[in-house]
């Protein structure tokens, strides 16, 4: 699905690295980076899969040797408050060389599932903040920065020219 080069990516919430696995399976030379902030996930699978203590509230701070290709922030989003999630987009926008996959449902979403949790807004509200950091939807939960415009499909890019 992702039709560009991925050399490098960020995993912020990986947990014991799922998503490590399958993405190097497709990108077998790709470095793969995971920041969690579980002692326990770092301790027991760190050193095996490249996974750092961190969280998205530590970015700025984690000394995390960036742009990368593909960025996931995945599962968690939706728990944060407001101006943490603000203060997130804000520190993982220099991270993103290529594309973001965050993963982030609004109030007008048709939810199932354990989402007693989650902190919901419209649309228009994400569509605002993610404009505001720089981020701009391809589609799929994925989001483009303007130092990705040259990987980008005419179709992906942004901001549209003409009809």
């Amino acid at each position: 699905m992702l039709g560009r080069r991925v050399r490098s990516i960020l995993d912020v919430g990986a947990g014991e690295g799922h998503w490590r696995a399958p993405l190097l399976a497709l990108r077998p030379r790709a470095r793969y980076t995971g920041l969690d902030p579980s002692e326990y996930v770092v301790r027991r699978f760190g050193a095996r899969r490249n996974i750092r203590l961190g969280s998205v509230e530590s970015l700025a701070r984690a000394g995390l040797r960036g742009p990368f290709d593909l960025v996931l922030a995945v599962g968690f989003l939706n728990l944060l408050r407001p101006q943490v999630l603000a203060h997130a987009l804000r520190d993982l926008r220099p991270l993103v060389g290529g594309v973001a996959l965050l993963e982030l449902f609004t109030s007008e979403d048709p939810l199932t599932g354990d989402i007693s949790e989650y902190r919901l807004s419209p649309a228009a509200t994400y569509r605002r903040l993610l404009s505001k950091y720089g981020f701009a939807p391809v589609g799929l939960h994925l989001y483009a920065t303007a130092d990705a415009k040259d990987s980008l499909a005419a179709l992906e890019r942004f901001p549209p020219r003409g009809p």
